[in-house]
């Protein structure tokens, strides 16, 4: 539902982020030792939980550590609590490295993982682990996997989240937006906008 929020940090502790977005404050989780700013204004990627008894918003400094939040939460009995222990007791490369290497006894040295946990992980994620440190840009070894794309101009990224917030898809979003902007010579929100909704 949300790609992500940008606002003027209202308040900051070592797991939670406070976010003042034009006058509405948002309560985020966040992994402990994130990269936020004590003040001022910031970006933070989110994954948002609709629970039952709880709407929970995650957010992180950046869309590979959220991604690869997400891929942790594909794994069968991983939630949110224990995504986010991994991504606060190891970096995000750290742990990119852990799982290529089937490493599950440094899995296991994050507070609350277990064994079990930890080879599930692996089983669950040890196939694509390779594609994934590609996805993030993570080193392994000596060399790069890949390098992590910049990240597209702001007026791109503020389009496609227009479009995914009337019901689009993110990627089907991220198409139709790269197809305006070659048929459009405007750059500006409106106008990829409407060139995106027009086909």
């Amino acid at each position: 539902m949300y790609e992500y929020l940008e606002g003027q940090v209202a308040g900051r502790s070592a797991a939670r982020l406070v976010l003042d977005v034009h006058g509405i404050g948002f309560d985020l989780a966040v992994p402990l030792g994130s990269a936020f700013p004590a003040s001022g204004v910031t970006r933070v990627w989110t994954h948002y939980v609709v629970r039952e008894d709880a709407q929970l918003l995650y957010g992180f400094p950046d869309r590979p550590a959220r991604d690869l939040f997400r891929a942790l939460l594909e794994v069968r009995g991983v939630g949110p609590a224990v995504a986010l222990a991994l991504l606060s007791g190891l970096s995000r490369d750290d742990l990119v490295r852990a799982i290529v290497a089937g490493d599950a006894k440094r899995l296991c040295a994050v507070k609350g993982i277990g064994k079990r946990t930890a080879d599930q992980i692996l089983l669950d994620l040890g196939e694509r682990a390779h594609e994934l440190a590609a996805e993030l840009g993570v080193v392994v070894g000596n060399a790069v996997v890949e390098v992590t794309p910049p990240e597209p101009p702001r007026e791109i990224q503020d389009a496609i989240a227009a479009l995914v917030s009337i019901g689009y898809g993110e990627s089907e979003a991220r198409v139709a937006i790269e197809k305006a902007r070659k048929k459009t010579k405007s750059t500006t929100l409106e106008a990829l906008v409407r060139a995106a909704l027009q086909g």
